[in-house]
C-alpha cells in the first residue's frame, strides 16, 4: 500500500547501508559518503526545478520522487528516517509559517 512505502523504503535503506557497494546503487552511494549524497540531492533539486519550469506534470512527479528518495538516503546516512520528518511536520501543523519560524532555534 502507498501508506507503507516510506516505512518499507526506510527498511530497505537501512539494509543497503550495511551492504557491499557492489551490491546496489544505494550501497555504493553510502560508500562514497555524505558529499556524494549531497551532490546527488543538488542534482535532483535542479531537475525538479527544470521539470516544473517545463510544465510536464508527470516529469515533475518523477523528479520529485528522485529528490525525496535521495533525501531519505541522506536521512538514513545520519541515522534518521522519514518518520523524523513526518513528526516535525506534525509538530508544525496548525502553526502559521511566521510563528513557526520565530520558534526555531537559531
Amino acid at each position: 500500500m502507498k501508506q507503507d512505502i516510506l516505512q518499507r523504503l526506510t527498511e530497505t535503506l537501512a539494509a543497503r547501508k550495511q551492504a557491499s557497494p557492489e551490491s546496489s546503487y544505494v550501497a555504493k552511494l553510502f560508500g562514497k559518503g555524505e558529499d556524494a549524497i549531497l551532490k546527488k540531492i543538488g542534482e535532483e533539486a535542479t531537475e525538479v526545478i527544470l521539470a516544473s519550469k517545463g510544465g510536464d506534470k508527470a516529469h515533475l512527479v518523477n523528479e520529485t520522487a528522485d529528490l525525496w528518495f535521495h533525501c531519505m538516503v541522506l536521512l538514513a546516512n545520519h541515522g534518521l528516517s522519514a518518520d523524523n520528518v513526518l513528526s516535525e511536520l506534525a509538530r508544525r501543523e496548525g502553526l502559521s509559517g511566521i510563528a513557526e519560524k520565530n520558534c526555531r532555534k537559531e
